[in-house]
Order: structure tokens, then sequence, then C-alpha cells
């Protein structure tokens, strides 16, 4: 008696159906991968012609143009490389009475953790180059963020390390503005589905209002 064969595997079966979506999925993560490190390569060459002390004139137009609320705790960030010099914006806002925060950087996996500083505090040497105080640890509920280039629909390139999208995601309401030169500006950047958007970006020239569209 002949034996039953087994039908051949569809080419439309549920397998490989899965197998399809998945190749395609690693396939647009690569292409996103390669899009953010070609922006970055140009975000980084724009960054190198700015100067630092252009923070002096950011300090000044989100002072005036969108200060944080009275009393809350704002977190900020120590320049390293050639970002520009949120100093001058951090010793302002020390000395309207608003507690700082500046960002230890952990372990790659981990959301920053965020430090009591004043202007006389000693800071240690972190992760990246990073500098932080050994503050208290504190929840800030207003965070000024670095980038390397950002757009006006709010989306943000960083490092790659996804330190601040982890972080902002665990500080839900909280706002995020962007500190930047406006040479680091682009028209589009690009970005994936978990990556935190701004409300904002304040660069030596003013404050933009972004949106959420694109």
């Amino acid at each position: 008696m002949p034996t039953a064969r087994a039908a051949p595997r569809s080419l439309f079966s549920p397998q490989v159906f899965l197998l399809q979506v998945g190749f395609s999925a690693m396939s647009a993560e690569a292409e996103l991968a390669a899009r953010k490190a070609a922006a970055r390569a140009r975000a980084l060459a724009r960054r190198a012609a700015a100067d630092p002390a252009l923070g002096a004139a950011l300090a000044r137009h989100l002072l005036a143009e969108m200060p944080p609320p009275a009393g809350v705790v704002v977190a900020g960030f120590w320049p390293i490389g050639g970002e520009i010099d949120l100093r001058p914006l951090l010793h302002a806002l020390h000395g309207r009475g608003h507690p700082i925060v500046l960002p230890e950087t952990p372990p790659r996996g981990r959301p920053l953790i965020f430090r009591r500083w004043t202007p006389d505090a000693p800071l240690r040497p972190g992760r990246f180059g990073t500098s932080y105080p050994e503050g208290a640890a504190c929840r800030p509920d207003w965070v000024l963020v670095p980038l390397l280039a950002f757009d006006r629909a709010g989306r943000r390139l960083g490092y790659g390390a996804g330190y601040y999208d982890r972080t902002l995601a665990a500080l839900p309401g909280v706002p995020r503005i962007g500190c930047a030169y406006a040479a680091q500006e682009m028209d589009a950047v690009p970005a994936g589905p978990y990556d935190a958007r701004l409300e904002a970006v304040v660069t030596e020239l003013g404050v933009i209002r972004c949106g959420k569209t694109g």
C-alpha cells in the first residue's frame, strides 16, 4: 500500500509569511540605522564649525521666551565635545531658585540618573566623556536635552546609545527642550517609532516650538 506523502509547504504558509515579515523588519531597521549614521556624520561636521560660547545667547533666549515655571527641578547637561555650552543657562537658572540636576550615565540599556548640582559642586568623570555631580538622585520636572541634530517636527538625533529615549519614556508629561546650535537643524531627522520627540528646541537664534507632523 503506498505511503501518503506530506504535502509540500506552500510559499504562502504562515511560517514563510512570518519569515518574510521578519526579514523586512530587519531590512527596515538596517536602513534606518544607515540613515542615522549618515546624518550623524553631517551633524558632527556642522557642529564642529560652531562656537560653544553661543550658549550665552541660547540662555538669554530661553529665559526670555520659554522660562521654566518657578521652582521646578530642571535637568541640564554638562557640555562634551563641541556641544553648545549650557553652563551660562545652568548658572542663571540656579540663580533664579531652580534646583538643577545633571545626568550620570549608567551602563548601556539603563536610563540616566539625575543628580543634584550646585555651582560649587565638584564633578566626577563619567562614561563617554561626561561629567556628573555626586549629589542626591532627583526626578526632574523639566528636561534640557542635548542632541546632534533636530527638525521642526521635534525629531532628535542623539549619539546612538538611546539613553535619552529610555529616560524620557520614563518621564511621561515632563517637558523636554532640545539645546543646540541653529546650524544643527535638518529638514527631516531620520527617526524610528521609539525615538523621543521634543516639544521645543532653543538655539542661539531663539526658541523653536516643534509640531508633531511627519
